[in-house]
């Protein structure tokens, strides 16, 4: 009997959904394209999952792209249901306590320094005079959503300075802008800024394997990498040392596959002296690595899959 294969997405046009969807058919595997946003329950005797029509206990496995954003108790509930699947036997790649392990930049920290992987120097502070003290100790620092992604919601602070990612002029930094943060955000991360040669690296990690790693290169006047945000993607060829880091990353965090983020840090005659995990991707887009290398990556994450069902 030909195994079936969910592919979950809220963009059907995403190029990485669409590579999963080629992927199976190249691998002679049934696939439906499905959003959770779409799901339906009914609890009587017995719970029932419906996504738009589609029994999703037909599947073999469910490969997740983007279980969608939007408010605490439909991405919970989301979550809920990928949770409820994997116990009545759906593999469902990458787990969704993997997800969320690497979508919580705090938590995914704390996993991995408690492994003895490098990270940045980190500060995790609930007010804003805790916050001021961090900024001044660090010197020059980043604050990050938690939960944030593509290279959005971040700020720069170096020596008391704002520091905006488009080249503009620095301004100086206010307790009230602090303020506004917590009231926002409850909490702040900050982590300290690295030097680095203008660049980061992304590892792409499938089953315990490295299959590829780009730079991604800052636009000029920038200082933020993603591609999202304008960066450019080109060949990286890892080291030994790199390519253990990114490898114990992935297992860290629980991910079947995961784009891990270097950070080369360089000293002051621009020699790397440390390679530290900025964080790991649980839901990667496999574009930039085939872009810069030609590698199919969704193929590489299908073909695992299946050996897996």
């Amino acid at each position: 009997m030909m195994k079936k294969i969910g592919i979950i997405v809220t963009d059907p046009d995403d190029p990485t959904a669409i590579a999963f969807g080629k992927a199976c058919q190249k691998n002679n595997v049934e696939h439906h394209i499905m959003d959770l946003r779409e799901a339906k329950v009914s609890i009587e005797n017995k719970t029932q999952w419906r996504i738009g029509e589609i029994d999703p206990l037909q599947f073999d496995a469910m490969v997740i792209r983007d279980v969608g954003a939007g408010a605490f108790e439909g991405v919970s509930f989301r979550f809920d249901i990928l949770r409820q699947l994997e116990k009545e036997g759906v593999l469902v790649i990458n787990s969704p306590s993997a997800i969320q392990n690497a979508a919580n930049k705090y938590y995914a920290s704390c996993l991995l320094s408690n492994n003895g992987l490098p990270i940045p120097r980190t500060k995790v502070v609930q007010d804003t005079e805790s916050a001021i003290e961090v900024l001044k100790e660090m010197k020059d620092a980043v604050i990050k959503p938690v939960f944030g992604y593509k290279g959005m919601g971040i700020h720069r602070i170096k020596n008391g300075m704002v520091m905006p990612a488009n080249g503009a002029e620095p301004k100086r930094l206010v307790p009230e802008q602090i303020d506004q943060l917590l009231e926002q955000r409850g909490m702040l991360y900050i982590q300290e800024f690295i030097d680095n040669p203008g660049r980061d690296i992304r590892a792409f990690v499938v089953n315990g394997k490295l299959i590829g790693a780009i730079y991604r290169t800052a636009p000029e006047g920038s200082w933020i990498n993603n591609l999202s945000q304008g960066g450019s993607a080109s060949q990286c060829n890892l080291s030994a040392e790199q390519e253990e880091i990114c490898i114990k990353a992935a297992g860290s965090i629980g991910a079947f596959f995961a784009g891990v983020d270097l950070v080369e840090k360089i000293d002051r005659h621009n020699n790397v002296e440390e390679n530290l995990i900025l964080e790991v991707n649980g839901t990667p887009s496999v574009a930039g690595i085939y872009k810069a290398w030609g590698i199919n990556a969704a193929n590489d994450i299908i073909r695992d899959v299946i050996k897996e069902i």
